[in-house]
């Protein structure tokens, strides 16, 4: 399971590679400078371009368009007080404030060098942490996929962002909608209403499209502003020198932001909001200054975007590994990978190996190329994405969202669901439905019943059902932590009333 360094830096320095990497992270932050535009729906939109590529490169291609688009939703943050990823949340408490005073350069200079620093430090834990969780993986029976799955679904309830039993209700319809199609055990046809194309199932792609994608796209033609305004910048001198000085100054602010990303990054559906305001949260409480918080300081914009760019490769840890995607983004990475026939586990460190550590280790360069890229791009990048016309990107996406649906199986059938399942993502919105419970369902649906048949099959064979299900280790460890897992939410919202007391 350890990486062969030569075969990996041979694949990074393929110049087609690198220019995937390149472009990877610029469209990025393009898309996540814009608001509305996520990481989840770029790495959606681009998912089924990457089955005619080879793994390596569809892979970096995916990866550098995470790194970026997290990152690049803290220009939108900064610049007009509007995160453009969810992730950039905590970063518009000072960031806008540093705008305010003609300092949005200084607030884009500390949160891009904050940004690759972060995202190292996650890197490293990902190398390191990856490898002994994926032995472990090898020990996984039925019973332990159904209760992994089961602590997945236990995440519902922290990316349900306002009601916990709406929440519920989508992570039922999302495991209803994994249903559609033959019985992986028995056989059965199940709710395919004489539809042939349904028999296969609700495909993955087309629906997590469908989920993410449409209903921003909506958003966006019933906007009535014809692009973002932006505030000035005010010219300043030695901006660059001044900051990373300012920045080597505060180590632990940084290791600590980072090390919170990480693992929170670790917890499935905790996401880099819930990175950042934590971070965020833990700086003022460590400053000897807390009142200047959310007046217009960097330690405010580095603790939060050391914080959101770490949670990246901590996400990808549970993912690799285990199959459990610690944030919405990496749920559409199983969808790559799973695309390109490589499970989750010790097969991808053992078969294939060479391709995931190339992967990992392309994080590393997505990361560096946020620094030439932010800091001498910054400017010119941040006024030409708030100022594209609205009424030529929505179309722009939709043509997109069309031809990614409709190129994974040459099948029209494919768009319909996309369009089906997005208008239906956009209804939800206006009701307070979000769409990540619903899709949280829909992919470990047909895992947790797989696991849950040839457990219960198991037990009869053993006559003893009990045994089986509570008696492994493993499975015993993960019912800790899916219990853990459950009061979460709970524990999210005293964070949220602490930050707000802040204010």
């Amino acid at each position: 399971m350890k990486p062969n360094i030569a075969s990996v830096l041979l694949n990074l320095l393929n110049p087609t590679n690198l220019l995937f990497i390149i472009i990877g992270v610029g469209a990025g932050i393009i898309v996540g400078a814009l608001p509305g535009l996520t990481a989840t729906m770029a790495i959606a939109l681009l998912v089924p371009f990457t089955f005619a590529m080879s793994p390596i490169k569809g892979l970096v291609l995916l990866g550098g368009i995470y790194t970026g688009a997290i990152y690049g939703g803290s220009f939108s943050a900064i610049l007009i007080n509007t995160p453009g990823t969810p992730s950039a949340i905590a970063t518009t408490f000072d960031g806008y404030a540093l705008t305010k005073k003609g300092e949005a350069y200084k607030a884009i200079v500390t949160a891009t060098i904050s940004s690759v620093i972060g995202g190292l430090i996650g890197v490293l834990f990902l190398i390191f942490l990856s490898p002994p969780l994926s032995r472990a993986s090898l020990k996984f029976g039925p019973p332990e996929f159904f209760w992994l799955t089961i602590f997945g679904l236990t995440i519902i309830a922290t990316l349900a962002s306002k009601s916990i039993l709406k929440g519920l209700i989508g992570g039922a319809f999302g495991l209803l909608i994994s249903t559609i199609g033959i019985s992986p055990i028995e056989g059965d046809v199940r709710f395919t209403f004489n539809i042939l194309s349904l028999q296969d199932g609700v495909g993955l792609i087309p629906a997590l499209i469908g989920f993410f994608c449409i209903p921003e796209i909506l958003n966006m033609i019933g906007r009535r502003e014809k692009n973002y305004n932006v505030i000035p910048y005010r010219k300043q001198k030695h901006v660059v020198a001044n900051v990373t000085r300012k920045l080597l100054k505060r180590p632990i602010l940084l290791i600590r932001s980072a090390i919170i990303g990480t693992f929170i990054g670790i917890i499935p559906g905790a996401g880099g909001n819930i990175a950042g305001m934590v971070s965020y949260n833990e700086a003022v409480r460590a400053s000897k200054f807390p009142k200047k918080f959310g007046r217009g300081i960097i330690e405010g914009v580095a603790a939060s975007e050391a914080s959101n760019n770490a949670e990246v490769a901590g996400s990808l840890i549970p993912l690799l590994t285990l199959g459990i995607p610690g944030a919405p983004p990496a749920a559409v990475l199983l969808g790559a990978l799973l695309l390109q026939g490589m499970r989750p586990g010790a097969e991808l460190f053992t078969v294939h190996g060479s391709v995931t550590y190339t992967f990992i280790f392309s994080l590393i360069l997505s990361n560096l190329l946020l620094l030439p890229m932010g800091i001498w791009s910054g400017k010119g990048i941040s006024k030409l994405i708030t100022h594209i016309p609205v009424p030529f990107l929505a179309p722009f996406i939709l043509f997109l969202t069309i031809i990614g649906s409709y190129s994974i199986n040459n099948n029209m059938f494919d768009v319909y669901v996309m369009l089906f399942f997005g208008v239906l993502s956009f209804i939800g919105k206006r009701i307070e439905f979000d769409p990540g419970p619903i899709v949280l369902g829909l992919i470990l649906g047909k895992i947790c019943e797989q696991g849950l048949v040839q457990a219960l099959l198991m037990g009869r064979a053993h006559h003893s059902i009990l045994k089986v299900f509570f008696a492994r280790p493993i499975s015993f460890t993960l019912i800790i932590l899916t219990a853990v897992s459950a009061v979460w939410p709970f524990i999210r919202d005293r964070i949220g009333k602490k930050v707000k007391k802040i204010w």
